[in-house]
């Protein structure tokens, strides 16, 4: 009786053993690779499935996006100026047979390559094009990286260059330009300034010579804004031309002298 109790308690364990050996269960943002005595034969889940024990071998990879930094890369521009340069690149498994069969590890060997490529695409590219259109500058390297990716089941979606290091002297270079150009602009505004103020007094002049009686007015105006200053005395040049007019207005002509007088 014992032995047979021994029996059967023995052949529940195996048979449990085997059971617990064969159920997998895969999370929603993973996948299993199946292989079959050595061979690949398919991903399965997500959830609840069974393999063959010791026949059957499962790997999981994970389809979220990884995010990798790119170390600091010191590159030549085409324009022969040394610059560090990182970066951080997105990527994500899409295929997870190729990602298990064609690389031993899909996230290193991705950041590897972003590496080698910054250095390329800088080495090709010159500092005012890495500094003008980063954007363009992102778009190849996401382009060339994800060409380089395609063949191990890896997307690159999103390639972003972070901060670029600048030679001193050439941060004070730079310097210098900027602060000459804002002082040329300044310079081009108030030369404007200067030509639309002449411009103007110009066509004021040329009013005022086709119409005497507005040069009048002018000066009633400047006599009415000096007296509202706070000065004891008031020198104001007044044309005899004026005087002439308000003398004739007022029935009072100057007597001419005589001939020989």
């Amino acid at each position: 009786m014992f032995e047979f109790l021994m029996f059967w308690v023995v052949v529940i364990a195996v048979l449990g053993g085997l059971l617990s050996a064969s159920i997998r269960i895969v999370q929603e943002y993973e996948r299993g690779v199946i292989f079959r005595l050595g061979r690949f034969v398919g991903a399965r889940g997500p959830g609840l499935f069974f393999i063959i024990p010791f026949i059957e071998r499962m790997q999981k990879v994970d389809l979220r996006v990884f995010t990798a930094d790119v170390p600091t890369q010191e590159a030549i521009t085409r324009d022969n100026v040394t610059v560090k340069v990182n970066a951080v690149i997105y990527f994500r498994v899409v295929d997870p047979g190729s990602a298990v069969l064609k690389v031993a590890d899909h996230v290193r060997a991705t950041s590897q390559l972003a590496q080698t490529t910054l250095r390329s695409v800088l080495g090709q590219s010159e500092l005012d094009e890495l500094l003008a259109q980063r954007d363009e500058i992102n778009r190849r390297l996401q382009q060339i990286i994800d060409e380089g990716t395609e063949p191990w089941g890896v997307k690159v979606s999103l390639v972003e260059i972070r901060d670029v290091e600048l030679p001193q002297s050439l941060q004070r270079a730079m310097a210098a330009q900027a602060a000459a150009e804002r002082d040329r602009r300044a310079k081009i505004i108030h030369a404007d300034g200067e030509y639309q103020a002449a411009e103007k007094l110009a066509e004021a002049a040329h009013i005022m010579s086709k119409y005497p009686a507005a040069l009048q007015l002018r000066y009633l105006q400047t006599l009415t804004e000096i007296s509202a200053e706070n000065s004891n005395t008031i020198v104001f040049p007044i044309p005899m031309d004026f005087l002439k007019s308000i003398a004739e207005k007022m029935g009072v002509m100057p007597q001419q002298s005589k001939k020989g007088e």
